[in-house]
């Protein structure tokens, strides 16, 4: 498979998308481009490419510091407070993992996101 040409549809294709997103359909394609980027690390850790492990636990980290960061923590709202609280444990949960290459770590924080991308889809279908 050409690699170059797949990265550049799915760049076209994510511009696509994002052009015309709403607030919660870009936090959506956030999680879905950090849910496949986690399993991408855990199949980096399955076949011992270390280096590859690193770059995509490094890109997961830093769009679980985007996502955090992004949350609107003015309000003070317990849900975007417990929320930022479980962005900060993930990333410090696919820390560990870089440390201890333990694939239940990683199936442990997919669990939680997945969950979380749960309550986001339902926030977009109440709009």
């Amino acid at each position: 498979m050409d690699y170059d040409a797949y990265r550049s549809y799915h760049a076209v294709n994510l511009d696509a998308q994002t052009s015309r997103a709403s607030p919660v359909q870009l936090v959506l394609i956030l999680m879905d481009g950090l849910l496949e980027e986690i399993a991408r690390a855990r199949g980096h850790i399955q076949a011992r490419r270390y280096e590859q492990k690193a770059t995509s636990l490094n890109r997961c980290i830093d769009m679980l510091n985007g996502l955090s960061s992004s949350l609107d923590t003015e309000g003070g709202s317990d849900v975007v407070n417990n929320l930022m609280r479980l962005y900060d444990y993930c990333a410090a949960r696919l820390h560990a993992v870089g440390l201890k290459l333990d694939t239940a770590i990683i199936d442990e924080v997919t669990g939680l996101l997945a969950t979380i991308r749960r309550g986001w889809l339902s926030v977009q279908e109440k709009r």
